[in-house]
């Protein structure tokens, strides 16, 4: 059970806040991944505010839903709905990439315990992910385990292995979400090596596949819920979000997929998402 339990509104208000979080954290190490943190934050904001099932004052609780990160560049954004939720005091994002600190620039376990998996090598999420939804499978619990992962990553051959293994075990608890943003470190995803038909390519493994918009936040719950409910098998949902979204000079951009903004540039993009918010 998720003790938020928020409207699409206040979804909206807080996938705002996080966006907000994410550039002053990315500024302040002066190093980090914004496009993609801004781009997933409202899919993430739904998630920690209404579908997922867990509970920040029992963070260890064992039917909690797990959520591993593949695309773990992307973490500004998990450390922000983390403090957002009341995992940790928000004043401590200030720490993102400090040495020796729980916030480092990809998930690390060994720093954070309350994270589920390090992650960051793209491509391996999905197998990670694959072994707790059959471990939850097995021994007939009923958490789900969500997996989110960059359309990028599909360049990897390990991440259709791990498609393959949920389709032959029927993972039924396996959700995953994948950031269709077409853009990776060098260029666009369909210029540097192209993933044409992705929704076919997931179908024709046997998973159950939707599409939606990853900034329409009411159609984004209805879709989650959907995935979140289904059980007969794997499901994914690809999420088709702007990089950078929310800061006019990032939108769309490769370039700011892993680069940090200057103290101009940080100015003009909090002052931008506080007029939205």
């Amino acid at each position: 059970m998720n003790p938020f339990d928020y409207s699409s509104e206040q979804i909206k208000k807080e996938a705002n806040i996080l966006r907000q979080n994410v550039i002053k954290m990315i500024a302040g190490a002066g190093s980090g991944h914004p496009a993609g943190s801004l781009g997933m934050a409202d899919v993430v904001s739904a998630l920690y505010f209404k579908i997922l099932n867990h509970n920040p004052t029992d963070p260890k609780k064992e039917d909690r839903d797990r959520v591993i990160l593949s695309n773990g560049h992307i973490c500004p954004l998990l450390y922000a709905v983390l403090a957002s939720t009341g995992y940790f005091p928000k004043e401590e994002l200030s720490n993102l990439r400090k040495l020796g600190d729980k916030l480092q620039g990809h998930p690390s376990k060994k720093d954070f315990d309350l994270i589920e998996a390090s992650s960051g090598s793209l491509g391996h999420g999905l197998s990670v992910a694959c072994g707790m939804a059959m471990a939850s499978q097995q021994n007939e619990k009923t958490y789900k385990t969500w997996c989110l992962m960059s359309d990028a990553e599909h360049q990897e051959g390990s991440l259709w292995e791990a498609v393959m293994f949920a389709s032959k075990y029927k993972l039924r608890n396996l959700k995953a979400i994948v950031d269709v943003n077409n853009i990776q470190l060098s260029g666009d995803v369909d210029q540097v090596m192209p993933l044409d038909l992705l929704k076919t390519k997931y179908e024709s493994f046997g998973w159950q596949v939707i599409e939606v918009d990853g900034h329409d936040t009411e159609d984004l719950l209805v879709k989650l819920e959907q995935a979140n409910n289904f059980e007969n098998g794997p499901f994914v949902v690809l999420a088709k979000t702007i990089p950078g979204r929310g800061v006019s000079f990032m939108e769309g951009k490769w370039q700011w997929h892993g680069k940090a903004p200057n103290t101009e540039e940080t100015k003009k993009a909090l002052e931008e998402l506080s007029k939205k918010q």
